[in-house]
């Protein structure tokens, strides 16, 4: 029994670190493995908390569970530098602490939520870079014991691993946007970024929104562009700026859901040498930076509500200050928006200032999702085979009719930038020979279906399963190969892929390859 009980626990720890390795962000992270433990410990509630050391205070960074307010994402518990240091040494190598209902011995005062009711268990999280805490919430009526802190040891270390990387992702996103942005206004104001490349779409399911687009371009206007993650709001954003007068000075693209809250004044507007700790030189912000030109905020329904703030007044009168200095700053910027998310709903709850609603959707774009026009699917997954070839064969791929039906049926929750990706991944499958596409699909996710369209030439084929697809190609080859796996006659030759994919993938479909040979 004993035996048995340990393996469970070795099963546990290496789910932990696979799921730890395979999700950055720890929310995701907690989120997923959190079933996973409730084999061991029993809990309402599981979430990681953050120290951080230079603001004095315990940050909620992942959770899973029924959380109260206080033990939500981004809740925040204040320190004192006594409690600061108390916290540090336990983090650093003190051992998990245990508390019952409405009790709170030593330090679990601060690490568990106020509102937090019930036992709580509570283990130490420290790396090279990172200290936190990972802390589970029970029910009134089942204390934890000694056993479940037994089993919280061996998880301590996937965890704080799990944390130092959440936040080194963090800071190299906020680190990419800030290059990104640097490159592209160097690029566009020495006239060497093309930005007038042609659109994809524009004759057919992009043409109402780039007739908005020529209608605005020539104005000053503010401009959001409204649409589902990954249905090329960027692209737009890029065409407006290219038709506008402003073509010749800088576009600066900044994704607001990637720049943590403290900092936004800081990224938007700039800060002044000495303005806070760690502010060892000026730095201009990104409205400076596109002075002249456009501003694309992406995702700007990440903003928090004090940057809401100073972003409307700037839209106002044009006016700002750099975080730590006083003198008033003058910039001359067309702003363009974009969001996935429904501000209007924003508003409505109050997380959404409704002046500054006002003030960016002077002229909204609404970006149809892929799904509601399959007739660009051809025009579109043509493209990124050519592009695919060219980068990894060096010649151009083409797409077959097999392949454009499994396209077609497909759902595309993740709009055109998971048809790129598809198509990418069906190419390196073939070696940049040709496309894997089945294979490169995978399983098919839940999604809406796409409504069956006509393509510009020739009725679309009717929505298939992609499993269905795949089982009638298989099958097909069999039949002509009469069973036959490899060789040049074989049916994985006459599918293009690997024996052994091919056999892995009779084996998921439950196809039986000797039934087609017993009949040869």
């Amino acid at each position: 029994m004993r035996t048995d009980r340990t393996e469970k626990d070795m099963q546990l720890l290496l789910d932990v670190w696979r799921e730890a390795c395979r999700h950055i962000e720890i929310g995701e992270f907690v989120a997923r493995i959190a079933p996973r433990l409730s084999e061991r410990i029993p809990f309402r509630l599981v979430l990681v908390r953050r120290l951080e050391l230079d603001r004095a205070r315990l940050e909620t960074v992942g959770t899973a569970g029924r959380a109260p307010a206080a033990a939500q994402p981004n809740a925040r518990t204040e320190c004192s530098p006594q409690e600061l240091d108390e916290l540090l040494r336990w983090c650093k190598g003190g051992a998990p602490l245990l508390g019952g209902p409405g009790h709170r011995p030593g330090l679990l005062h601060l690490l568990a939520p106020a509102d937090l009711e019930g036992p709580v268990l509570a283990g130490p999280l420290a790396s090279s870079d990172e200290v936190g805490v990972l802390l589970f919430g029970g029910e009134r009526s089942r204390p934890f014991a000694p056993e479940h802190v037994e089993a919280l040891r061996p998880l301590l270390e996937p965890f704080a691993v799990a944390l130092e990387n959440d936040h080194r992702f963090h800071e190299l996103a906020r680190l990419r946007e800030a290059a990104l942005a640097d490159n592209e206004a160097l690029l566009s104001r020495l006239g060497r970024q093309d930005i007038s490349e042609s659109i994809v779409g524009a004759e057919s399911g992009l043409k109402s929104v780039l007739e908005r687009v020529e209608k605005v371009a020539a104005t000053d206007a503010p401009v959001l562009i409204l649409g589902e993650t990954g249905s090329g709001k960027e692209v737009i954003a890029r065409a407006l700026h290219a038709r506008s007068p402003r073509h010749a000075g800088p576009i600066v693209r900044v994704n607001c859901g990637a720049i943590p809250g403290e900092l936004v004044d800081s990224e938007l507007f700039g800060h002044e040498k000495g303005s806070f700790t760690g502010a060892i030189a000026t730095h201009r912000g990104w409205f400076e930076r596109a002075d002249g030109g456009t501003l694309f905020l992406d995702e700007i329904g990440e903003l928090p509500p004090a940057a809401q703030v100073r972003l409307l007044r700037i839209l106002q009168d044009g006016t700002f200050e750099r975080v730590g200095g006083g003198q008033t700053r003058t910039v001359d910027v067309r702003l363009v928006a974009a969001t996935h998310r429904d501000l209007e709903d924003m508003v409505a709850e109050g997380s959404f200032r409704q002046d500054l609603w006002y003030r960016i959707s002077v002229f909204p774009i609404h970006l149809p999702p892929l799904r509601e026009r399959p007739g660009d699917i051809p025009h579109l997954a043509g493209h990124f085979a050519a592009s695919a070839g060219k980068r990894l064969g060096g010649a151009p791929l083409a797409v077959s009719p097999e392949d454009l039906s499994l396209l077609l049926a497909y759902p595309w929750p993740g709009n055109v930038r998971e048809l790129a990706a598809v198509i990418e991944r069906a190419a390196i499958l073939g070696d940049g020979r040709h496309l894997e596409l089945a294979a490169a699909l995978g399983p098919r996710p839940a999604g809406p279906r796409p409504t069956p369209a006509a393509l510009p030439s020739e009725p679309a084929p009717a929505p298939t399963s992609l499993e269905s697809a795949m089982r009638r190609h298989i099958e097909e080859a069999l039949t002509k190969s009469r069973g036959r796996i490899e060789g040049e006659q074989g049916a994985a030759h006459l599918l293009g892929i690997n024996p052994h994919t091919l056999r892995a993938r009779m084996r998921k479909l439950g196809i039986d390859w000797q039934r087609y040979r017993a009949n040869a």
